[in-house]
């Protein structure tokens, strides 16, 4: 099973492309995991784009199914003296799967400083219990570590909301790409409220970006709410937040709830 890091490094420049193949152990379904098709978006943007400003925001389109061979084409938008806005298109064998829209910005001298998005008050993972029995979920779940806060399990009946530690199994997945496939692993939480199983899948992925990914032991502490579930589709609200409390993402997606 490659670990993100062997992954990341087996990309390889093909003309104008980022190119990666991804097997089944990253895979969704079939389709590869949400959170790895932005995290490509974002690593082929770190190669071509080397000299761009931290990312501050990104929104992600999972068009279709992300399978075979994946190809990243990114194209700048417009520059400024501080913005730089970027899109890329990550395609497989069956033609779009993911296009990205990502918001880089240079760090600005300002007298304003305002944060507001405290971490709840939890045990530390070690205290906690897995949220995912060893060796259930999708192929991709076994990348990552879970350990259940508060909140509902999926199929459990439970509240649709999720507070759980989780963090790459690698140890070396520490780059903000990283810290972005990971804030995608927690399942759905419209998959507590239901009575068995069916499919879902994540359409549209929304983020702001609040710091930069820690050099520290991995743990981050996520967040994730359905606000809505109705008409087949659930909109959810998540949170990341580092180890010492510190807010990494805000992030929102709307989700197609077949059931």
């Amino acid at each position: 099973m490659p670990s993100y890091s062997e992954l990341m490094d087996a990309l390889r420049i093909d003309g104008e492309a980022v190119v990666a193949t991804v097997g089944d152990d990253w895979k969704q379904g079939r389709t590869t995991y949400g959170g790895l098709s932005a995290a490509l978006c974002l690593e082929a943007a770190a190669r071509r784009l080397p000299a761009a400003p931290p990312l501050r925001s990104a929104q992600f389109a999972f068009v279709g199914p992300a399978a075979g061979e994946l190809s990243a084409k990114v194209e700048v938008l417009r520059q400024g003296k501080s913005a730089l806005f970027a899109s890329v298109d990550l395609t497989g064998e069956g033609g779009l799967a993911t296009r990205g829209v990502l918001t880089f910005g240079a760090e600005r001298a300002s007298k304003l400083s305002h944060l507001d998005l405290p971490a709840p008050e939890t045990p530390a993972p070690e205290a906690c219990e897995l949220f995912i029995p060893e060796g259930a979920g999708p192929a991709f779940a076994r990348q990552f570590e879970f350990r259940y806060v508060a909140g509902g399990r999926p199929l459990s009946g439970g509240p649709p909301d999720f507070l759980v530690w989780i963090r790459h199994r690698d140890p070396a997945a520490r780059s903000l790409a990283a810290m972005v496939a990971l804030a995608d692993a927690l399942p759905p939480p419209a998959l507590s409220v239901f009575d068995q199983f069916a499919p879902i899948s994540t359409m549209t992925w929304s983020m702001d970006v609040l710091g930069a990914a820690p050099e520290d032991d991995g743990w981050r502490l996520m967040s994730s709410r359905a606000e809505t579930i109705r008409e087949g589709y659930s909109a959810q609200a998540m949170t990341l937040w580092s180890r010492d409390g510190t807010p990494l993402i805000a992030a929102r997606q709307t989700v197609a709830v077949f059931l």
